[in-house]
């Protein structure tokens, strides 16, 4: 069962350090390492929290619904419906983004920061189909945030920090790995390509920061698989890409405009692989292109099998929407098919 993270209650409306301190190696793929000895065991991640954690916020969300009284009464009484999730700093003028499903519905929206700095929120947009919500606050002093991860180059097995208010027991750092990359076959959004990892995650992590060990912005928590509600090690967040993209959209048109290829596809099975003469089935396979559309502009033919976007590989239809819902208004994607 996929869960969301959002953490929700209902009232009624009466009623590790280190033993030495170690220089902090970056990320990027030629100084990763496996450690070797004691000393490098004894690592601390704290240089890489002291920079991401301030640029991690609790959202409270709250509403009111109503309810009715007995089983055999027309009665009904008013609720406050409280939820709690996380959010990240991604502007110092006060944008932050959070999970739609955090913020959905809510009446009233209250930002608390790391140093306990409390504010109140409006909505910039919401979108259900990607499950981000864009957050504004108003302040007089900069904000701290959490820089996006513009390289893109994390790997499955690099280290990973997750960031957020589990269960509403206060800002939780847990660690993992990166345990699988492009997972398009969870989750409920249009454009699913998550970044999976075992950082223990759970009720109240939902929009909070999945960083790399550049203290740089990877991905935004959003759900977890589990059959009890708790963290089983098993966690995806959006990447980056689509975050920063969702955020340009609320800051710049207000809202956010999908993409449309104009074609369906379909992924390619052992079956298909074997028919066009794949070595192992890969690729969407292209069945049908509507006239006028992008992919009918750009040549497309039906047959085609699309490989990738702009050089990520791609198995089906998610996947290509997710790359396409990437790029900016009239921007160029360029595709990889393989024809004939």
């Amino acid at each position: 069962m996929i869960r969301s993270l959002c953490l929700l209650a209902v009232l009624a409306v009466a009623a590790p350090v280190s033993a030495q301190e170690v220089p902090f190696a970056p990320g990027s793929p030629e100084n990763r390492f496996v450690p070797e000895s004691q000393a490098e065991m004894r690592m601390s991640f704290a240089p890489v929290v002291r920079e991401a954690a301030p640029a991690v916020v609790n959202v409270y969300t709250s509403r009111t619904v109503r309810q009715r009284v007995g089983f055999f009464s027309n009665r009904t009484r008013e609720r406050e419906q409280n939820s709690l999730g996380s959010g990240v700093i991604v502007d110092p003028s006060g944008v932050i983004v959070t999970n739609h499903h955090v913020v959905n519905g809510a009446d009233e929206l209250r930002i608390v920061l790391n140093d306990r700095r409390e504010f109140e929120a409006e909505i910039l947009l919401t979108d259900e189909a990607t499950d981000l919500a864009v957050l504004k606050v108003t302040t007089d002093e900069p904000l701290p945030v959490l820089a996006y991860d513009n390289a893109g180059d994390h790997e499955v097995g690099d280290l990973v920090l997750a960031i957020g208010n589990p269960f509403g027991v206060g800002q939780t750092v847990t660690s993992g790995i990166v345990s699988a990359l492009a997972r398009t076959d969870v989750g409920e959004t249009d454009f699913a390509s998550f970044i999976q990892t075992d950082a223990a995650i759970n009720p109240g992590n939902s929009g909070g920061a999945l960083v790399n060990m550049d203290g740089e912005l990877i991905g935004v928590n959003t759900m977890i698989f589990s059959r009890s509600g708790g963290s089983n090690g098993i966690g995806f967040a959006i990447p980056v890409e689509l975050v920063s993209r969702v955020v340009d959209s609320a800051l710049t048109e207000g809202e956010l405009i999908r993409p449309w290829l104009g074609a369906r596809l379909q992924p390619v099975t052992s079956d298909l692989a074997m028919a066009f003469g794949l070595d192992r089935p890969r690729g969407a396979l292209v069945n049908e292109i509507y006239p006028g559309a992008a992919a009918d502009d750009a040549g497309f033919e039906q047959g085609d099998i699309v490989l990738a976007v702009d050089g990520h590989d791609v198995n089906n239809d998610s996947g290509i929407l997710f790359r396409l819902a990437t790029h900016n208004t009239g921007e160029d994607a360029r595709f990889t098919i393989l024809r004939d």
